[in-house]
């Protein structure tokens, strides 16, 4: 389960008229309406998706299987656009947020109807250890994973759904976990006997909210599913909908901090320095990796360094194999932050140095083989990033100990 953020407007004759997308498939049958497999939230997703096609007039079919696939590290932009070119007209459910909001896919979005994200759970009987580090249960290759390794003195306990992160403090194998707050809810419904604490998470990556996606086949549905939700929330349809699936009180004190700190694209505000063990528990068997955070230094000197075409041309290809499934092809965010544009390199005030980022990545990604790669291919993958972001190549060959090495903040750069 990963995510989005950022509305599109649509006006025009058809919220007058009533009419919609001439060119949907299999009109007859209804607009074909898909849930993300094996997302925690589908039975609100298509509780939701009811209600939203009958107050707007729409008949309704639920698409099953629309998705070929259900990896554990999400749903690919090609996957989802296959799913809307052939089976679905809308996809319900799905999760956006300010640092991966998909906006660079062709993909349109309605406004959101459930403000929700990632979590810290814990139970009645849960406590922190006197001496040692803090098991913390996270879902690998989710914002889950991003957000756990930003604290400090915990061992990562990654587990291969969200249902299993959870069962991970139910069951003590874990003393708290970041995950996903519909599959607290999803779990609780099935365990009525088991309690949780649940507390925010300040980090950029911890709010999100589930909306409506459209691909061509569906995107003149927008406006319509856009007022009636707007109606819904009006009258109280959608609260009560809603009701159970909302973060509680509990949870809400930490989106200030977070919410101020997303457009940085900051692990964590402040200096920074993580040093988490972390214990995979995957299908494919045991791993252990540390997560590494360089301190950001804003005096340091502004020596950017060299790199070269054939690195970006090479970090291109790998960038392309390895990230752009969570990241997107475009760089633009999609289960994972974006890494281009504002958010990642700001025209100043970084919060984050080269030789930061290229740390966490080396030590980090891809999320599902941390340090799989060689260190010159991240060299070539950081050139590539650079470059797009606006730094000019030239003809100094990036390394792995001068990208290390970088105090350099991570400002957009010169225009190519």
């Amino acid at each position: 389960m990963k995510t989005r953020l950022n509305w599109f407007a649509f006006a025009g004759i058809l919220l007058t008229t009533g009419t919609f997308a001439p060119q949907l498939a299999n009109a007859g049958a209804g607009v074909r309406v898909c849930t993300f497999p094996g997302s925690p939230s589908v039975a609100l997703d298509e509780a939701v998706a009811r209600e939203v096609l009958r107050t707007a007039g729409i008949s309704l079919s639920l698409a099953s299987g629309g998705f070929d696939s259900s990896d554990d590290d999400g749903v690919s932009l090609k996957e989802l656009n296959k799913a809307l070119a052939r089976k679905c007209d809308v996809i319900a459910g799905f999760p956006r947020s300010s640092v991966a909001d998909g906006s660079g896919s062709k993909l349109t979005f309605s406004r959101g109807y459930l403000r929700s994200g990632y979590v810290s759970v814990t139970t009645r009987e849960s406590s922190a250890p006197a001496k040692g580090a803090e098991v913390v249960a996270a879902t690998y290759a989710s914002p889950a994973q991003l957000i756990a390794v930003q604290q400090p003195n915990v061992t990562l306990d990654l587990e291969n759904t969200a249902a299993l992160t959870v069962d991970a403090v139910a069951s003590g194998h874990a003393q708290r976990a970041i995950v996903w707050y519909p599959a607290v809810v999803a779990y609780a419904l099935t365990h009525p006997e088991q309690h949780f604490r649940i507390a925010g998470t300040a980090s950029p990556y911890a709010e999100w909210q589930l909306v409506f996606a459209f691909g061509k086949n569906g995107a003149l549905l927008q406006p319509r599913i856009d007022a009636a939700l707007e109606k819904m929330t009006v009258d109280g349809r959608l609260a009560a909908l809603t009701r159970k699936w909302a973060l509680p009180e509990t949870a809400q004190a930490a989106r200030v901090s977070a919410r101020a700190s997303a457009d940085r694209f900051a692990y964590r505000d402040g200096p920074v320095r993580s040093d988490a063990s972390w214990r995979m528990t995957l299908a494919s068997g045991n791993a252990s990796q540390k997560g590494r955070f360089i301190k950001v230094d804003a005096d340091a000197p502004a020596d950017v360094p060299g790199f070269d075409r054939t690195q970006v041309a090479h970090g291109k290809a790998l960038y392309s194999s390895a990230c752009a499934k969570c990241h997107g092809p475009g760089l633009q965010g999609l289960n994972a932050p974006a890494l281009r544009g504002p958010a990642f390199a700001p025209a100043s005030n970084a919060k984050l140095t080269i030789g930061g980022v290229y740390t966490y990545m080396t030590n980090n990604m891809p999320a599902d083989r941390p340090g799989k790669m060689k260190p010159q291919d991240y060299a070539d993958i950081m050139a590539f990033l650079l470059f797009s972001n606006g730094y000019s190549a030239g003809a100094t060959k990036l390394t792995d100990d001068n990208a290390k090495a970088s105090k350099t903040p991570l400002n957009a750069g010169t225009s190519q």
